[in-house]
């Protein structure tokens, strides 16, 4: 490379002291030997790419965080060990983009200043366990997460217009010391290479939203209904989960279902528990230390009435949001007992609104008995039948035929040549594209849609035309009035022109100026 005028002395120094561990001076026969090499370029290269790379986990570290808290759970059923991992994975993510990013900018200066590029040997072992952490992470969530690619799916539709945009900026930003490398390199070769692989990126880029579709890109008169809010478990992050408490919160939420799963006790008394154990959402260990990793199913209804189903929840705190209940939910909290089926419907007729339950272990010997004495207890309970929605698909028929107006969901998508016509159906959410949700609308097929906790991917099934969602945030879905964004799509392509002409006049001015 030819020998590029230099900045300022300080400057310099301040730029190549964490960047390279070398203290220069102004004198230009002091820095002889500092010239960026072919060998330093590559780790310059390298150092873009693990930047990129790490941009692309915290885009991933974001969109998981809807769905996080089942990974504690699961962590909890392998280890017994609770703890709220999101928080390790964004300070974990923060510090690796950080690191890359402060790196790439030191480098990025030191081009413009005409400083030499020499990354310091800590730095490239830094940056090469960075890449294997970042490998490793991406690897285990493809083994053990595989379904979270499909949420990276769901949140381009979210988020591609505006990733487009930064992306463009971006790059356009790069302009400027990309063009003082290419005025101040001797390799020709290298040049026309580097001009061809930004001009290709730059095409690409501003022809990117041919290839973006978003639901939330319609006219206002387009947008279908808010969708319903069903409590997951009732509104588990305002109290414990599948206690009375947690369903009077969800009502206060305005949800019309609550969402809850169900288990029979050894003397046939069904109560709310979703765990087959009894140790993360109750005391068991402490009341029947020696039965503590039984079946929840083995216990009597005398057992489990002795249990406390609250305090752990101010003790683990589940989500943030503990911390901020007032003294008078703490001391309701730490007062919860498992309750019944029955107690459970009692408070869903008097409050008015529908109960969807799974009946678990669907795996146990005893399970069409299981059946039966639910629908006894429903029977004997006095709802309307039209506020059951039942989930479980083992002997369906049976329910049909002693409880006709109980209202069936399929946790499947309808088959060809159904013999019943689906009207309910209830999936994950990663397992319906829009496309579909338009299409079930359209059929009159009532969608809901599991667990729904981020304002962006409820954005995206609202505009879509999904019927409901099940959610634990039902008291920050309730506030919302709107979807995050939506845009008209002549005012989305105006603002595609204005963007991709404004960069590349920036373009053409930064390599002019640099010139």
């Amino acid at each position: 490379m030819a020998d590029p005028p230099g900045c300022c002395c300080a400057c310099a120094t301040c730029l190549l002291c964490p960047y390279s561990c070398q203290w220069i001076t102004a004198k230009k026969e002091k820095r002889k030997g500092l010239r960026t090499t072919k060998y330093d370029c590559s780790w310059f290269f390298f150092l873009f790419g693990v930047f990129l790379f790490t941009l692309v986990w915290l885009y991933f570290a974001i969109i998981i965080l809807n769905d996080f808290h089942n990974f504690n759970e699961f962590i909890f059923r392998q280890k017994k060990l609770w703890l709220d991992w999101s928080l390790v994975l964004l300070i974990a993510t923060a510090v690796l983009i950080s690191y890359s990013s402060v790196l790439l900018i030191l480098a990025l200066c030191l081009q413009l200043c005409g400083q030499p590029l020499k990354l310091h040997w800590v730095h490239k072992i830094l940056l090469i366990l960075t890449a294997l952490v970042v490998a490793a992470a991406f690897t285990g969530l493809g083994i053990k997460w595989a379904e979270e690619w499909k949420s990276a799916r769901i949140s381009l539709q979210a988020t591609g217009p505006f990733l487009h945009i930064g992306a463009v900026g971006g790059m356009t930003l790069l302009a400027w010391p990309l063009a003082s490398f290419i005025y101040r390199t001797r390799s020709t070769g290298l040049r026309v290479f580097l001009l061809i692989v930004y001009c290709a990126a730059m095409i690409a880029l501003y022809l990117a939203p041919l290839g973006i579709t978003s639901p939330c890109i319609m006219e206002e008169k387009q947008l279908p209904h808010k969708p319903a809010l069903f409590g997951h478990r009732g509104a588990p992050m305002l109290a414990p989960e599948n206690t009375l408490m947690s369903l009077h919160k969800a009502v206060d939420c305005d949800v019309q279902v609550f969402e809850t799963d169900v288990m029979v006790s050894a003397d046939g008394v069904p109560f709310l528990m979703h765990d087959e154990e009894l140790t993360r959402t109750t005391n068991v260990q402490a009341v029947f230390p020696e039965r503590a990793a039984l079946n929840s199913t083995a216990f009597n209804w005398t057992d489990l009435q002795q249990l406390d189903a609250g305090s752990w929840f101010l003790e683990r705190r589940p989500f943030p949001t503990v911390q901020s209940l007032s003294p008078g939910d703490r001391k309701e909290a730490a007062e919860q007992r498992i309750p019944s089926l029955g107690q459970a419907l009692e408070a869903a007729k008097q409050s008015n609104i529908s109960i969807m339950f799974d009946l678990r272990p669907e795996n146990h010997s005893d399970y069409q008995n299981f059946v039966n004495v639910t629908l006894e207890v429903i029977l004997q309970s006095g709802i309307p039948l039209q506020q059951i929605l039942w989930l479980p698909d083992g002997f369906r028929e049976d329910v049909k035929q002693q409880a006709p107006g109980v209202q069936h969901i399929y946790g499947r998508k309808r088959l060809m040549n159904e013999k019943e016509p689906v009207l309910h159906v209830n999936l994950p959410y990663q397992d319906m594209s829009s496309e579909e949700i338009r299409q079930y609308r359209q059929d009159n097929i009532s969608v809901n849609l599991y667990v729904v906790n981020q304002p962006w991917l409820f954005s995206v099934l609202w505009c879509s035309g999904v019927s409901s969602v099940t959610t634990n945030a039902c008291q920050v879905l309730k506030e919302m009035k709107h979807p995050i964004w939506l845009l008209p799509s002549n005012t989305y392509f105006m603002i595609w022109v204005v963007v991709d002409c404004v960069s590349f006049l920036i373009i053409i001015w930064a390599f002019f100026l640099m010139k």
